[in-house]
Formats: C-alpha cells, structure tokens, sequence
C-alpha cells in the first residue's frame, strides 16, 4: 500500500478564497502598533498645550477672575484690556528686539557660513584646531563669564543695550553656525569646488558664486537658531541693558514683578505677545528648518 501524503488545509473566507493568517497577523500588530503610536503623541501634544491653554484663556479674563483657584475655568467675561494694557507696555520693547535679533542673527550666520566655508573647503596647517577653539566656546556657561564679559564691555566703551546686546550673540553665536555651515559644506562635492578654481576663481569668488546660492537651507537654519536664541535670551540682556533701553524679555519680567498685587491677566497676554514671533518663525519657516538641518546630516 502506498502513503496517501496529507497536507494541511488552508483557511478559506465566506467567498472560498485562501486566506493568509500570517499577513493577516502582521497587519493587525501593524494597526495596533500604529495606535498606541498616535494614542502617544496624542498624550504629549496634550501635555505640551495644558499650558497655553491656561495662558490663553487667563489672557481673557478680568482682574477678579484671574487668579490661581480659576485657573483651568473659561474666564465668566470675556475681555480685551489685557491685551491692551501688554502691549501698550511691551509694545516699545518689541520693536528694541527686533532691532537686536535681525541683525545679530543675520551678521553670525554670515560670519559662520565664511569660518564654515574656509575651514571645510580651503584647510590650512591647524585648521581642525582653530575648529576645536571655535566650538570650545558653546560649552561655556554664559554665568561662568558674565563677570568679566561685563568687565570688558564696560573697558572697551561700547554702548550699552541693544548694540552690546547685538555684539555679544553674534560672538555667541559664532560657535554654533560655524558647526552647521562646515556640515554643510563638507557635503558639497569637492568637484564643484574644484572646478571653480580651474575656472580662476579664487577663495571669494568660489565663495560668492558656487557655494553661497546653494546655502540656503543652512542659512535658513542658521537665522532661525539665532532669531530664537536671542529673542528669549533673559541672562544677556538683564545684564546690559534696562528696563528704558532693553529687548522684550526685560519688559516682560518687569510687566510680571512690577506690582505687589499680581495681575495674571496682563501677564498671561505680556508673555503670549513676547512669544508670537518667535512662534509665527517656526510655523513659517518649520519645514525649512528640518530640512536644512538634514541637509547636512549626511556627506555625499
């Protein structure tokens, strides 16, 4: 007698196809994963908004429904004068920050895409040290020089408030966008460069007309950091400057401590107008951000 091989059935639907158990499987765990995925960034997009929801709806209330106890409530009546009352106050330090934060963040990024040009594409005899030196300076705590940083300014005469203010994040932010344009430009092919010195260009004129029209994701990373780090930036700013002659930022902290009964209504719209720009940037400007920090993520 001869063996009659059985082989196992296969699982058929209502219609009498086959059915894969397997794949099935796989896309099950795959919805579930997916799931607890967004049910996670649900969570922490809850979390990140707790708090200006509280800002936001504090900013609306009137000086007797504003206080901690009513905190998570809607306000009872609607209002505007503390909006009003903010920027009436900060209105004069907003302007004071945007002439301190356009040009610092455009002469730093200007100056880091030049370090970042040379030291990737024209290396010299101690080119990585310089590099090392250059970096060196974001790892100092700006408390650790505060001391002789105010020491030096005041040696030198330079004027206080917003010219120091500029002074200081662009040699602050040297560091930082040095680090960022060499990334970028060390993934540039060396080809290009090569070709532009076949063609007679020398260091500027390289510079000028082959790597500078294709640095705008970098510079647009550039002057978002620097936009942003300037505009928040407190330490700086309540050490050279005053409540007449300083950014947004001392303003704001003035508006908040400035009487001994709280007012949380002014304070909640003082610090949503000190934050809108900074806010408006990254909504306009986010995408571009990500982008141009992957530009450089990878040498090609």
């Amino acid at each position: 007698m001869t063996a009659v091989e059985s082989t196992p059935a296969t699982p058929t639907g209502t219609s009498g196809t086959p059915v894969d158990l397997g794949r099935r499987g796989a896309r099950e765990r795959f919805t579930a994963g997916r799931t607890a995925k967004y049910a996670a960034l649900l969570l922490f997009v809850v979390i990140v908004l707790v708090p200006v929801y509280v800002l936001l709806v504090t900013s609306f209330k009137g000086a007797g429904d504003a206080n901690p106890a009513r905190a998570w409530n809607l306000p009872q009546t609607w209002t505007t004068e503390n909006w009003q009352t903010a920027w009436t106050t900060l209105s004069p330090a907003i302007w004071r920050s945007v002439q301190m934060v356009v040009p610092a963040a455009i002469i730093s990024a200007v100056l880091g895409s030049l370090n970042g040009f040379v030291l990737s594409r024209w290396t010299f005899k101690g080119a990585n040290l310089v590099f090392t030196l250059i970096l060196f300076g974001m790892f100092i705590p700006y408390q650790a020089v505060m001391i002789p940083l105010t020491q030096l300014v005041l040696d030198i005469g330079f004027p206080g408030g917003i010219p120091t203010l500029i002074l200081l994040h662009v040699v602050y932010g040297i560091p930082i966008t040095t680090l960022i344009f060499r990334n970028y430009y060390m993934t540039v092919p060396h080809e290009l460069v090569e070709a532009a010195r076949v063609d007679g260009a020398g260091m500027l004129r390289t510079y000028w007309s082959v790597l500078l029209p294709i640095s705008v994701p970098s510079f647009v990373v550039v002057l978002i950091w620097q936009f942003t780090n300037a505009w928040n930036d407190f330490l700086f700013a309540v050490f050279f400057s005053s409540s007449q002659n300083g950014p947004v930022t001392v303003a704001l902290n003035n508006l908040a401590n400035g009487a001994l009964l709280q007012d949380y209504g002014v304070s909640m719209a003082g610090a949503l107008l000190a934050s809108l720009p900074t806010l408006l940037v990254y909504i306009i400007l986010g995408k571009y951000f990500v982008g141009g920090l992957m530009s450089g993520s990878v040498k090609g």
